[in-house]
């Protein structure tokens, strides 16, 4: 398959008659973009859907619908109340349990395998030590640099490494775990005995050149990002433990 990957900003192209065929997205910004005439049999479409709509229908609710029914574990990680969000953890915690279980039984070489081009198990982990960092260490807790070398910023993130982000890192699967549990341990005894003040208490923006972006946040929002970041993250990585069979 040939690759394009350039600075070029295609906003407002329009293409027609144009053969897109088995092509791949990937990290591509189609807000706003207007599909007309088209086939889309067999298309796969995975990402932030908000206002999409298919044939005139909102596709978004019923998406979310059939997710919660699929996975009803999901109702779980919207919590506001810190009963909620305790047992919201404990949910995120149970299913990566059984995960974690099916990849220590895996060679090393399988964990840093790429599927489809996608994040490997190893490097998944990686990301999600960033997200607990930017949401958790830096939105909740307001740490100016609470970022681990070995995390995975995401691609939008290009300033990695003056977060002291170790861009060039390859760790191993036992060392990226020992990272990863650590930040659980965190998050956990965070969540033990927090607040309904400490969840509703707005956060003061970042300082440059930490994430999030500029804005503020109650803590409770910030939780509700890490756990919607773990449900999404796993299911990628199942998605591709299934694919290597």
């Amino acid at each position: 398959m040939a690759t394009y990957t350039g600075p070029d900003d295609l906003s407002g192209t329009e293409f027609i008659e144009t053969n897109f065929a088995g092509s791949v997205f990937r990290e591509v910004d189609l807000s706003g973009t207007r599909i007309r005439g088209a086939l889309l049999n067999g298309a796969d479409i995975d990402g932030v859907i908000d206002g999409l709509r298919v044939n005139g229908v909102e596709v978004a609710p019923l998406v979310e619908a059939e997710l919660d029914r699929m996975y009803p574990e999901r109702t779980k990680l919207r919590p506001s109340t810190p009963d909620d969000v305790r047992a919201a953890w404990e949910t995120v915690e149970a299913f990566w349990a059984p995960t974690m279980a099916r990849a220590e039984s895996l060679p090393e070489e399988d964990l840093h395998r790429s599927v489809d081009g996608e994040w490997s198990f190893v490097q998944t982990l990686r990301h999600l030590v960033m997200a607990t960092d930017l949401w958790f260490g830096q939105a909740v807790l307001g740490r100016e640099r609470p970022y681990h070398p070995l995390g995975l910023p995401a691609t939008f993130i290009t300033n990695g490494a003056d977060l002291g982000i170790d861009m060039g890192a390859d760790p191993s699967f036992a060392e990226v775990v020992a990272v990863r549990a650590g930040r659980m341990t965190e998050v956990r005894e965070f969540l033990a005995t927090v607040t309904q003040e400490d969840l509703d208490r707005v956060r003061e923006p970042n300082a440059p050149p930490g994430w999030p972006s500029l804005g503020l946040r109650a803590a409770s929002a910030c939780l509700r990002v890490i756990f919607n970041e773990e449900w999404a993250h796993h299911s990628f990585a199942v998605r591709d433990l299934d694919a290597m069979g």
